[in-house]
């Protein structure tokens, strides 16, 4: 076996213990030499050579590993695991060493951490195993972490942070900095102060680098901004971040039904809800449902079967639309050549109309003139491209197959199916967003379908009643 701390056999210019190489990837030396510590189960190397890296790093480094790597890299590392780098890996594999650690483990390891990361990993336990882990747990922190997961999930209750600067507008600059310097339970990072009365319901916010210049004999009262953005506790974490985005925040606080402040959403927790909401609605667009690369074959077949159906459905009415024209097709072969071109140029002009209409509806952005003149619009550049690639086909088939009257069948075919899946790309994705149904859903399957049986209908419909075919 090869000695892990041998540097034997390395190419030049080329560092053993650094952690990434120069393509910002794990260095394979950097992972080999740690397989070979856990092989050897060196578990004081394996600290040292994971204790430099960030939460981010270490989950990197676990979705690396195989699956008895994984758990054999927690067990050595004991009480030097972050548990915070359980959220920096895919479900399923967090999931998978969730199942495999004794509950009294993930309790001692959750201990250290901060409130929206231990709901974060809670929230994917079975009941039983989370009641379990929670009943360990110092009651402050048990109490703390179970109303944050009263909260419905991936709101904004389930995001925040539970440790906030809360202080009374009767202080002034002076004593709230000795509080400051006083009191031990504080959070270790805030980025504003909040001012609030004897029932916690906010009266303003005071910025640090406002807060920071001010004399220490100046009121709170008196230098609080009032202009308040605030954001519920069971608002959806989506339009939590629109806030972010909208105001330009660093920070906001979470208020709660009574309108009591319960907790604080950072710009860092935000930045994964924006990643996280853009890579669901990709993988919705292609009907591959919540789906991480980790998953196994099972899970990853489970997640793409009903969006398959969905897909052969929609096929086969494809088919029964074709077959309505088998005679004309047997009258004139170079139909069956020409027409997958019209079907195939319509679903690529719907998907991008649609593209940019579930973008619109998720960014909130189509208000009523806004709506009316991107359906006007739409609909005018789906007719205009149809006639240009009309014109471009047309010229192509004439020449191809020596008739003029084909090119214009299918130029008129090809009009007529773009001007459809410029309306059909945009008044699809709304009509499921009216009926409350997540537009980036299946927008995809039924703009596609609308694209080909009006593009088959056309072009054999046109072509056989042109050339008396029927």
């Amino acid at each position: 076996m090869t000695d892990p701390d041998s540097t034997s056999g390395e190419e030049p210019g080329i560092d053993p213990n650094a952690f990434r190489d120069d393509d910002d990837r794990i260095s394979p030396h950097w992972l080999e030499r740690l397989r070979a510590f856990l092989i050897a189960g060196r578990s004081e190397d394996i600290a040292t050579v994971m204790q430099p890296l960030y939460s981010s790093d270490v989950g990197d480094v676990l979705e690396s590993l195989d699956a008895d790597e994984r758990l054999l890299l927690v067990r050595l590392l004991g009480e030097n695991f972050d548990y915070s780098a359980l959220t920096e890996v895919d479900e399923s594999i967090r999931v998978e060493l969730m199942e495999e650690l004794p509950n009294a483990e993930i309790a001692r390891g959750m201990a250290g951490l901060d409130n929206d990361d231990a709901v974060f990993i809670l929230e994917d336990m079975e009941q039983v195993d989370r009641d379990e882990v929670l009943a360990k747990l110092p009651t402050f922190e048990r109490l703390s972490l179970k109303r944050s997961l009263d909260f419905p999930e991936d709101s904004a209750g389930r995001r925040m942070l539970t440790d906030f600067i809360a202080i009374p507008p009767f202080w002034t600059v002076g004593q709230t900095i000795d509080y400051l310097r006083r009191e031990v339970d504080l959070p270790d990072e805030f980025y504003q102060i909040y001012v609030v009365d004897a029932s916690y319901s906010v009266l303003g916010t005071i910025p640090l680098d406002k807060f920071i210049r001010a004399p220490r004999t100046t009121s709170i009262e008196s230098m609080m901004n009032t202009n308040l953005v605030l954001v519920d506790a069971n608002e959806d974490q989506e339009e939590a971040a629109r806030d972010f985005e909208r105001y330009d925040l660093v920070e906001i606080g979470v208020v709660d039904e009574s309108n009591r402040l319960v907790g604080v959403l950072t710009i860092d927790d935000i930045v994964d809800v924006i990643h996280e909401e853009a890579d669901e609605d990709i993988k919705l667009l292609a009907g591959v449902g919540d789906e991480d690369i980790s998953d196994s074959t099972a899970d990853t077949v489970r997640s793409r079967v009903p969006w398959l159906i969905v897909n052969l459905f929609s096929a086969v009415m494809v088919s029964m639309v074709i077959g309505l024209f088998n005679a004309t097709i047997e009258q004139m072969v170079a139909l069956a050549v020409l027409m997958p071109i019209v079907a195939s140029m319509g679903g690529n002009a719907g998907t991008q109309t649609m593209t940019v209409t579930v973008r619109a509806l998720s960014m909130r952005e189509l208000d009523g003139r806004r709506l009316r003149r991107l359906i006007t619009r739409e609909m005018v550049v789906g007719l205009f491209n149809g006639v240009i690639f009309a014109v471009l086909i047309g010229l192509v088939t004439w020449l191809r197959f020596n008739n003029l009257q084909l090119g214009g069948v299918i130029g008129l075919a090809m009009v007529i199916n773009m001007a459809v899946a410029g309306t059909a790309g945009i008044l699809i994705p709304l009509t499921l967003d009216k009926f409350k149904a997540d537009p980036a859903i299946a927008s995809s399957v039924f703009v596609t379908t609308v694209t080909d049986v009006v593009g088959f209908f056309a072009f054999l419909g046109i072509a056989g009643l042109w050339f008396g075919l029927f």
